[in-house]
């Protein structure tokens, strides 16, 4: 076995914060939230979104209730101008909802940014320089002090536009110091303090500040420590909106935002499904439903999640993995099972309750609630179990199998998955079909022309009946205590075989099934003790019950 390559890497620093207070905290509340996707999930398509595509995810966007929607880098691509331009100029931009921009800290794209925005109603003009150590040393070539300056520099040019606008615009800003989580604490809490310093906010006018996980080089705790210590030693806490904004590299990205908000933040950018550069931004889909599964408000309509994945699907040309989290189309399947037990149990014990409050195993939330329905939570394959095909038997066709039923239908249902050496995957209908075949409609070698029964006395009945024998009739008669024992007296003088009634069950098969009644009948024979058993299925009781013998029966002689 070869070794992997890990003494070229080091661990990021830990923050010293031996009295952190994050891990007890709880999210009771949603975020503010941001969309990003119009520019870190754009940029990162291979084929980025056309025009009609961005406003059609931009209308999307806004009836899922962002207010927050970061439409692009005007500056940076003539294409994100043209799209903020066109949003405004056609007034496309609904009056709560601030679009938001991004602007590097250099004037000429800070003039084109400004250009960009006029006439908007909203706007958060979102200033950023990355300040990390390695971005520091290896790309700019600068100190801190220089670091410092630059972020400075940009403030005060940002600031002076925004004072001699005469539009009307309500502008918000934001500063992200990019790399925040592989910059030194104290000079994250030193530049951002600066930037506040020039913009001056206030407790009515807040200063957005994000904590960019440009990278995520550590451990999701890593960084609420880095929030909790920036949101402890800031001197404008009470005057700006903390927000965060992960990446996805170690695949932590939902855990991080929300060990940060855990840590004090207040909001949150990021994308459908985490549509972003590498491997993505923090997938807002997951997030949002986290927060409903514990019983908070996520403030964000993922109701229908079907519309939510064909929208994103096609306006960015990506997929959503089939194991997505909440999203993906095997999400709540169930091919386990035992899982598929469980999942039975649970909603049939939710029912006997008459509870409002979803608890089933294996399933965190209720399917509906995403707008997905139950037809593929349990799938039938050569490992499903007893609850599973029961599941379907019983939601889809009414029938509610007895355990000797379930325990005998089992391997004709995994050999049926089985066939021709390649597993397949069961429809519910061809489950009930194989059902029918094996335990209903078994008519050879005996079968049931008609019987009549006539009541003897209050407890004694006589059957007379016509049966066939390959095809063959037969008039055969029998007393007893009541219509199944005088049927199996008749039955056994015929065939000169003896067996008795063991247990037996009907109920109405589910609306809308070719017959209102099943039976299900357990037979004994008297020379084994074995016991076999049969179903039958009609419109009156007593002929269902009449049928499931004759299908024991033959059940019994076709198994020797």
């Amino acid at each position: 076995m070869k070794t992997m390559n890990y003494r070229r890497y080091r661990a990021m620093p830990s923050v010293e914060l031996d009295d952190r207070s994050w891990p007890s905290n709880k999210i009771t509340k949603a975020p503010i939230w941001c969309s990003v996707d119009l520019r870190d999930g754009n940029q990162a398509l291979e084929v980025p979104m056309d025009l009609q595509s961005k406003v059609e995810f931009f209308n999307f966007l806004c009836e899922t209730g962002f207010k927050e929607i970061e439409i692009g880098f005007p500056a940076a691509s003539e294409t994100d101008y043209n799209f903020c331009r066109h949003l405004i100029e056609n007034d496309l931009i609904p009056d709560d909802v601030a679009i938001q921009v991004l602007t590097q800290s250099r004037e000429h794209i800070i003039d084109k940014t400004m250009e960009a925005v006029k006439g908007a109603r909203n706007v958060i003009i979102h200033l950023y320089n990355s300040t990390s150590t390695l971005q520091r040393d290896v790309v700019f070539g600068f100190d801190k002090q220089q670091c410092i300056d630059l972020a400075c520099e940009g403030a005060r040019m940002v600031i002076d536009y925004i004072d001699s606008d005469k539009s009307g615009t309500n502008f918000i800003l934001e500063y992200s110091p990019e790399s925040f989580s592989s910059t030194e604490p104290e000079f994250s809490v030193e530049i951002c303090d600066k930037v506040c310093d020039i913009w001056k906010p206030a407790a009515d006018k807040k200063v957005i500040i994000n904590l960019p996980e440009t990278v995520e080089y550590q451990t999701a705790n890593v960084y609420a420590d880095q929030v909790e210590y920036f949101i402890r030693n800031t001197r404008y806490r009470d005057s700006i909106t903390v927000s965060l904004h992960t990446h996805n590299d170690r695949g932590t990205a939902v855990a991080t935002s929300e060990f940060g908000l855990m840590a004090g933040a207040d909001r949150v950018e990021g994308t459908l499904f985490g549509n972003g550069e590498r491997t993505g931004n923090v997938d807002i889909v997951t997030l949002a439903v986290n927060m409903m599964m514990t019983g908070v408000d996520p403030k964000l309509d993922f109701t229908d999640m079907n519309k939510t994945i064909d929208v994103y699907e096609e306006c960015t040309g990506m997929k959503v993995g089939p194991r997505q989290p909440w999203s993906g189309k095997l999400v709540f399947t169930a091919f386990s099972g035992s899982h598929q037990d469980a999942i039975n149990k649970g909603r049939k014990a939710m029912e006997d309750a008459g509870s409002d409050v979803w608890a089933v195993p294996y399933l965190p939330i209720d399917p509906a609630d995403v707008g997905r329905d139950y037809e593929p939570i349990i799938r039938i394959n050569s490992q499903s179990g007893r609850g599973g095909v029961a599941y379907v038997m019983d939601t889809y066709f009414g029938v509610q199998l007895p355990r000797a039923f379930q325990r005998d239908f089992l391997p004709y249902v995994k050999a049926a998955a089985e066939e021709n050496g390649s597993e397949v995957e069961l429809l519910p209908q061809q489950v009930f079909d194989l059902f029918d075949d094996k335990f209903i409609n078994v008519l050879e070698p005996y079968g049931l022309k008609k019987f009549t029964e006539t009541q003897n006395s209050e407890q004694e009945s006589t059957v007379t009946a016509i049966v066939t024998y390959n095809g063959e009739e037969h008039e055969i008669e029998g007393t007893g205590n009541g219509l199944l024992d005088a049927f199996t007296d008749a039955f056994k003088k015929f065939t000169g075989i003896d067996f008795i009634i063991g247990n037996y069950s009907e109920h109405a098969m589910k609306s809308g099934s070719d017959s209102a009644a099943i039976t299900f009948i357990e037979i004994i024979r008297g020379s084994n003790n074995k016991t076999y058993v049969g179903a039958g299925v009609s419109s009156s009781v007593t002929k269902s019950s009449v049928r499931a013998v004759i299908c024991a029966f033959n059940r019994m002689i076709n198994a020797e």
